[in-house]
């Protein structure tokens, strides 16, 4: 409200929404009654009651749907106030690791483990993430609905159950090595999203291809090889198969199925760009072009995100009409 906003307007954000449906009472009692998108034979039906053709009734459930989603300066607001928690826990938690000696040697996660001292620092570290965490999934519910929600709950779930489990377990080593890896590419999303918003394209193709970039080192190549390498292996030569040790792994190893389908579709983003200098619309847009000629406008627009006519699209929150691929 008080920084985040004002940033917005300068920037040119406007706080408008997008194009509203001409009032309807039939209509209107169809969408919040009955179905927010009918099939064809009810919309024969409506067509022979209003005498409006079918593909009039059709944009005007395209527009009913769209102008209950959040404004451009809405999730710009959102995105800033991402941004600027993963920024600062990330680097919170480099300068507090940097002196750590299990940043440099895992297998210091393991000695005269469980009595390891749980200094302050580490304290907050950890409950500063897990409250974050647990805001996050409460508020996927009340955000804008997306294709991957299963995913994103999934991923929330055991997020948190591997703090709290490793939190209870004082594997709070190895649990931020966890943590400050995962923050290491988000506040780039959320760099990229702003710079969407503010209709920088330039500026958000570069932060999205940085993000790709650091997302796929840190998840498909750091992730494995360093943490869940400790936590497989070094564990177990360590201090053996404690009772715990398979919920732990398994929460670890359901994270990285889970970066294996983003970098997949991080990939498939990014190759698009590339190869047509252009994307199709994003599935997992939350906004949906009012009519035909407006998704061919939105399909021919250059660069790796691409906006919407109506000029708003989450995160969980997320992007407007842009190829957000998760976070």
């Amino acid at each position: 409200r008080f920084i985040a906003k004002p940033c917005a307007i300068n920037l040119g954000i406007q706080d408008s929404g997008p194009h509203r449906a001409q009032p309807n009472a039939i209509l209107e009692k169809v969408f919040t009654s009955i179905t927010k998108s009918p099939d064809g034979k009810r919309l024969e039906g409506l067509s022979k009651q209003l005498d409006w053709d079918v593909r009039k009734i059709q944009r005007w459930f395209r527009h009913r749907r769209n102008q209950d989603k959040p404004t451009t300066l809405t999730k710009f607001c959102e995105s800033m106030w991402r941004f600027t928690f993963y920024l600062s826990i990330f680097f919170y938690g480099i300068r507090f690791l940097w002196t750590a000696p299990w940043f440099w040697d895992t297998r210091q996660c393991w000695y005269n483990y469980p009595f390891q001292p749980l200094t302050s620092r580490l304290y907050y570290y950890y409950i500063l993430e897990l409250a974050f965490y647990w805001s996050l999934m409460f508020s996927q519910f009340t955000d804008i609905k997306r294709k991957d929600f299963l995913i994103m709950f999934v991923h929330h779930l055991a997020t948190i159950g591997l703090i709290t489990f490793s939190y209870m377990n004082n594997m709070v080593r190895v649990g931020t090595l966890v943590l400050c890896l995962h923050d290491a590419s988000d506040f780039l999303l959320e760099a990229a999203k702003l710079a969407n918003y503010a209709k920088y394209q330039r500026l958000c193709d570069a932060f999205f291809m940085l993000f790709g970039v650091v997302f796929i080192v840190t998840r498909l190549g750091i992730y494995p090889f360093w943490i869940l390498n400790t936590t497989l292996f070094e564990s177990w030569e360590l201090i053996g198969p404690y009772p715990s040790w398979w919920l732990f792994n398994g929460l670890l190893v359901t994270l990285q199925v889970l970066h294996v389908i983003w970098s997949y579709l991080i990939i498939r983003t990014a190759s698009k760009a590339l190869v047509r200098g252009k994307v199709s619309k994003d599935d997992r847009s939350d906004v949906e072009s009012s009519s035909e000629e407006e998704d061919v406008t939105s399909n021919s627009t250059k660069g790796i995100f691409s906006t919407s006519s109506n000029g708003s699209n989450r995160l969980n929150g997320h992007v407007a009409g842009g190829q957000w691929t998760g976070e």
